[in-house]
């Protein structure tokens, strides 16, 4: 499998690996410490997404605000994830996973304090934009971490693993949420929150060991940072898989961002039973993310798992847009079609970030990862608001987005991925 090797700082990144012994990595399990720790440090981001989504139109009640106005709070919550792995990638790089790890945990947790006590919206949606930015640190480590302790298909596990823990919070966040409401306000959403972020300061002080030594750290500052990034983006099929990886999630946050207002305003349904239908399509996600990296990747490559994980999507997007703008079935027709959507992400999402890392060395993993992590983020924020245009909420809107976001990350994938060599789990 084409991987890293470690070369020395401010080259490009990006080279073969056959040395994996060489440089600490291993082919074998991960351990189940690590991965329980990391899973809930990257579960972190979801929850801090979707705990609070049921809430949304009793914020815009409180605030009497429109619900597109509302969806501020997530669009720059995760403009701020994007900035964050921005910071906490390189940082990681130069000063080891644990040290910014911990700092960011600390802000999120005060970032949590002033969204509970937030008096107007425009001072939400700011401290949403430093929660998120704070809470960056555990996805971009979480991958960090991986790319110095695995490689291979027991990366691909490892990143699967996390992910079964990470994708329990989407299927859960909703279904929590709502029932919060039933007991405390929306400002107790983000209490829940706080108090998870103090927990895992803890448990992550207490218990994450760090994994890139002092000799392995990218050295030079911000040049040097910039440097390995520039060398990262020349790498066309790093620069596909990352792209890909974004229009993907795109189509993910699409969904995420629009999904509450269109199944509640549009669809007239209750926020539990919202809850429970999203639970059900991240079930889909969860299911076919631990199908792939148990299964399917020791049987097929990369590549075929990507196109048929691609051309799913796609598929769905049509069905989508045809199902709401001219058969209009309502719930009966959307709700399968966005099953298949999410477990088609199942297969891109893992896949693209396990190909992408494979190709960095290990001291340029945490730019690498923030690199990934940027894109994907600031592609949600953008589409976050559309399925909202016009002040009121479209279930048309919302299919469109995803569809051209799903075609997107194919284009991405076919025009810049085309090795005959893919870079693949073996």
């Amino acid at each position: 499998m084409p991987g890293p090797t470690a070369g020395p700082a401010g080259e490009t990144p990006t080279a073969p690996a056959t040395q994996a012994a060489a440089s600490g990595r291993t082919a074998a399990a991960p351990g189940r410490g690590m991965i329980a720790v990391l899973g809930g440090l990257v579960a972190l981001g979801p929850l801090t997404t979707d705990l609070y989504l049921p809430g949304l139109p009793v914020i815009a009640d409180d605030f009497a605000a429109e619900p597109a106005a509302v969806q501020l709070t997530l669009t720059f919550s995760m403009f701020g994830v994007a900035a964050g792995q921005l910071i906490f990638g390189p940082l990681s790089d130069r000063f080891g996973r644990r040290p910014p790890l911990l700092v960011g945990l600390v802000v999120y947790t005060l970032a949590g304090v002033l969204c509970v006590v937030a008096p107007t919206l425009p001072i939400l949606i700011a401290a949403r934009f430093v929660q998120g930015a704070a809470g960056a640190a555990g996805l971009v480590i979480g991958r960090a971490v991986a790319r110095d302790r695995f490689e291979g298909v027991a990366m691909l596990r490892f990143l699967a693993s996390i992910s079964l823990i990470s994708g329990l919070a989407p299927i859960l966040a909703p279904v929590v949420g709502a029932q919060l409401l039933r007991v405390t306000s929306w400002r107790g959403t983000f209490g829940a929150l706080t108090a998870l972020g103090l927990l895992l300061t803890l448990i992550a002080f207490g218990a994450l060991r760090e994994t890139l030594p002092p000799a392995a750290r990218h050295g030079g500052g911000l040049v040097a940072t910039l440097r390995t990034m520039k060398g990262l983006l020349r790498n066309l099929p790093f620069l596909g898989l990352t792209l890909t990886s974004t229009f993907a999630f795109g189509a993910l946050f699409g969904y995420i961002s629009g999904s509450s207002v269109v199944l509640q305003h549009v669809y007239h349904v209750s926020p539990q039973t919202y809850s429970l239908l999203f639970g059900l399509n991240s079930f889909a996600i969860v299911a076919v993310t631990q199908l792939n990296g148990r299964v399917l990747a020791r049987r097929f490559t990369a590549r075929a798992l990507m196109l048929a994980g691609l051309g799913t999507a796609v598929a769905a997007g049509v069905a989508l847009v045809l199902l709401t703008a001219v058969w209009d079935l309502g719930l009966a027709g959307v709700c399968p079609a966005l099953f298949v959507l999410m477990g088609s992400l199942g297969v891109i999402l893992p896949n693209s970030a396990a190909q992408a890392l494979s190709l960095v060395a290990p001291q340029a993993a945490g730019s690498a990862s923030a690199l990934i992590g940027t894109g994907t983020f600031l592609c949600g924020a953008l589409v976050a608001p559309l399925s909202s245009l016009g002040g009121s909420p479209s279930a048309v809107l919302l299919a469109v987005v995803v569809l051209v976001c799903a075609v997107l990350s194919a284009v991405a994938f076919l025009a810049l991925c085309r090795s005959p060599r893919p870079v693949a789990a073996r």
